[in-house]
């Protein structure tokens, strides 16, 4: 028994009083799968509309207001800290699981549901210790003016609402419903996102009288209220600081690209050694990890940024703190900081085409950042996940499955020949889009489209798979 053994002992006695969703112990009709992971979404909406009890103000800086919309977390309800703790838990996992510090044997029954504990209890110490920070840092008031009964009470409630997360996650990954809840609570969040910023009948004053918050009702309101119906266009194309149409263009066609490249796959043939005449085949896709590089790099940047935040706001003179990020309120925000130097600064979007003319470097530096990161990440994702050439080959070996013309021990070399690669290009090409779609100034930002555009595509598969299943159609 190996020294990393012992780490993961140290959980069990914790899995006795740790939150758990049984397997399915027989196979759950797709209609009910269906049901399932609406009642799923039903509770995350309502959780993320439940404001929370005892906060005094919502008016403080907010560190997380950058990635809110991909956190699915919501300001001031009980949803929060949104996937942010179950994110970072699976993070942090899956690296000491592949970086070999916790030795986990996947066949091993009881190490998988020790890692899984390991997971779990991770995610809610994570959700305790962000709760405790966000109260401390005066995000809702400070201490003295919410009273010590308020502060714990508001702990309670958000760290109760990452146990929930936690197990609407858990319940659909282990078969009562479709995909995973992470998956599903993001896609719904930058949907719901670009939606309202689409048709939002919010009116804003900016200094030139009411204007619509949303795109296509300020493009009608202009055209029919402005008697110069070219200058009435021009403004409703291109104004600032609200959602315009050359936005939601822009948005649009990142979603038909990431769609045209979703049908970019490698399909390598193969069939069972022991059934004669029995053919599959083996995709490999472009994106071979979906959006998972995306997801991770995600987590690290607002992580980063939470942390420099309250750094900055208590040690601003320090230069190590000035270094890892400066920031200042934005204008137009009430209340968010904006990072104006720093590294977080740099792993920042320019805000436009004329900041990115004015600070060349920092777009460099961004488009260097974003495609390294993902390449890595997903490079990093296939060896922690089980998803590498050796386990693919492993698993293809125990279906008793060869490609033909190729002897069996070639297997993984043939499968080396594609799988790092098409991680590793999908992971630059992720990154790539992300980019053009926050040079294109698209709505959602282009973390969260491409995240919605590969989850929305992954449920197509799955529900069009479930459903054929259902029908009796063959389908491997």
């Amino acid at each position: 028994m190996g020294g990393g053994f012992r780490v993961l002992h140290l959980v069990r006695p914790f899995l006795s009083f740790l939150p758990e969703v049984q397997t399915a112990d027989r196979k759950v009709p797709f209609r009910e799968k269906v049901i399932y992971t609406v009642i799923s979404l039903f509770i995350f909406l309502v959780c993320s509309q439940l404001p929370l009890y005892g906060i005094h103000s919502t008016t403080g800086a907010d560190p997380f207001y950058w990635m809110r919309v991909i956190l699915a977390s919501n300001r001031g309800t009980v949803m929060e800290l949104g996937i942010t703790p179950i994110v970072t838990s699976g993070l942090v996992m899956q690296l000491l699981a592949g970086s070999k510090i916790i030795e986990v044997d996947n066949n091993v029954r009881e190490d998988r549901a020790l890692l899984n504990g390991a997971q779990k209890l991770l995610g809610i110490l994570i959700a305790v210790g962000e709760a405790v920070a966000y109260v401390l840092s005066g995000m809702y008031g400070s201490v003295s003016q919410l009273g010590v009964g308020n502060a714990i009470l508001i702990i309670i409630q958000l760290c109760f609402a990452g146990i929930i997360v936690i197990c609407l996650d858990e319940l659909l990954q282990k078969g009562y419903g479709l995909g995973s809840g992470i998956s599903l609570f993001i896609a719904t969040n930058i949907c719901e996102n670009i939606i309202w910023k689409a048709f939002s009948p919010t009116t804003i004053n900016s200094g030139r009288g009411a204007e619509f918050e949303g795109a296509v009702i300020a493009l009608f309101h202009l055209l029919i209220t402005r008697p110069d119906k070219v200058r009435a266009l021009r403004e409703a194309f291109y104004r600032q600081n609200l959602p315009n149409v050359t936005n939601l263009l822009a948005t649009v066609l990142i979603f038909l690209i990431v769609i045209y490249f979703q049908g970019f796959r490698v399909v390598l043939p193969v069939r069972s050694k022991n059934a004669r005449g029995q053919q599959g085949s083996y995709p490999i896709k472009l994106f071979y990890t979906s959006n998972m590089p995306i997801i991770l790099q995600s987590a690290l940047v607002s992580n980063l940024y939470f942390i420099s935040q309250l750094l900055y706001r208590r040690y601003s003179g320090n230069f190590l703190v000035n270094l890892l990020g400066k920031w200042k309120e934005s204008e137009y925000s009430n209340g968010q900081s904006v990072p104006v130097g720093g590294l977080a600064y740099y792993i920042t979007a320019p805000s436009s085409l004329a900041d990115m003319a004015a600070n060349p470097f920092h777009a460099l530096f961004y488009l260097v950042f974003m495609l390294s990161a993902c390449a890595l990440f997903s490079k990093t994702w296939i060896e922690v996940s089980g998803s590498s050439a050796k386990d693919v080959a492993k698993q293809l070996k125990e279906q008793q499955m060869v490609m033909p013309g190729h002897r069996e021990s070639n297997l993984q070399k043939e499968l080396n020949r594609y799988i790092p690669t098409a991680a590793a290009f999908g992971g630059i090409c992720i990154g790539a889009l992300t980019v053009l779609a926050d040079f294109m100034g698209a709505i959602g930002s282009g973390t969260g489209i491409l995240l919605a555009v590969t989850i929305i595509y992954q449920y197509f598969e799955t529900f069009e798979k479930e459903r054929a299943s259902e029908l009796g159609f063959f389908g491997f």
